[in-house]
């Protein structure tokens, strides 16, 4: 990836609205992520292939996946917790998966009952299968800057979680502010104790917005070289086990940003201005600033 290049990859569909507090239709999961597909994005994270029990908005895994309108050059991946996962999203085409875990046992613990290092060993039959059928594995590390039940979460432990799913086989690793606390200083120091370890291109960064930082470290984390970044149209989002974390970063306020730093993303501003505030509407959400300032002026 060139050094003016950058690849969001949009969580909407996926961790934007696995909080939201009444049933989803089907078929609005579906137009979301094909209207996203118009606006030049190249990675859409589509669905999670998770119990209905753990996460009732994303039961419909099979359904969504099947209905979308998938462009070859777009990635569609998918969350997977475990080989169960891994078979349903691989019955119906994933070609891509995303497995997670934390830096903190405490939100381990609560977010899927297991320590750290049992949630790893629940990954290795995953990441092998992976690496048989040829298919890409993203690692996700939450509360790498804080923790809402333990709270400070020390960057040694983070380090720890990093490279043991990039030697297990992860080829991108998502450094995840679940709680969105961080600070700009914070995130580029915790992102280069990472990149000593891993090399920079396989790092990206993840932060939710709840103390309006979001941008600010994101744009720490690109000069200090990281080329990836997570985001959410509209700023959907939250975490069901971290009470109080708001929406992720708004994708439409990261690529204004990123236009501004002239850096490229290949994302039409005002075409993804328009799925945000489809969405916010349907949803009965705030619109982002981006997405509310160009419309408003159009």
């Amino acid at each position: 990836m060139s050094e003016d290049r950058i690849k969001v990859v949009e969580v909407g569909p996926r961790d934007g609205l696995q909080n939201e507090p009444y049933t989803i239709p089907t078929s609005m999961k579906v137009e979301l992520i094909d209207r996203l597909s118009g606006t030049g994005l190249k990675v859409v994270e589509a669905t999670s292939f998770v119990s209905a029990p753990a996460i009732p908005q994303l039961a419909d895994a099979e359904a969504v996946f099947g209905e979308i309108t998938r462009r070859d050059d777009i990635s569609y991946p998918v969350l997977v917790p475990n080989t169960k996962g891994y078979d349903r999203a691989r019955a119906v085409g994933a070609e891509e998966i995303a497995v997670f875990t934390a830096a903190s046992e405490a939100f381990n613990q609560q977010n899927i009952n297991c320590s750290i290092a049992e949630s790893l060993e629940r990954f290795a039959p995953v990441l092998a299968r992976a690496r048989e059928d040829k298919v890409r594995v993203r690692g996700y590390v939450s509360t790498v800057l804080g923790c809402p039940y333990q709270g400070k979460v020390p960057v040694a432990d983070v380090v720890k979680v990093c490279e043991a799913l990039y030697e297990a086989g992860c080829a991108e690793i998502s450094l995840g502010d679940t709680i969105g606390v961080g600070t700009a200083r914070q995130a580029r120091s915790l992102l280069e104790s990472v990149a000593a370890s891993i090399p920079m291109d396989h790092l990206a960064v993840h932060f939710h917005d709840t103390y309006g930082q979001a941008l600010a470290n994101i744009a720490a984390c690109i000069e200090a070289g990281v080329r990836v970044v997570d985001s959410s149209v509209a700023g959907l989002g939250g975490c069901p086990y971290a009470r109080g974390a708001t929406g992720n970063v708004a994708t439409e306020d990261v690529v204004y940003m990123l236009d501004g730093m002239g850096l490229r993303s290949g994302i039409e501003l005002f075409e993804l201005a328009r799925v945000g505030d489809w969405i916010a509407g349907e949803l009965g959400r705030p619109r982002s600033r981006t997405g509310q300032a160009i419309l408003k002026h159009t």
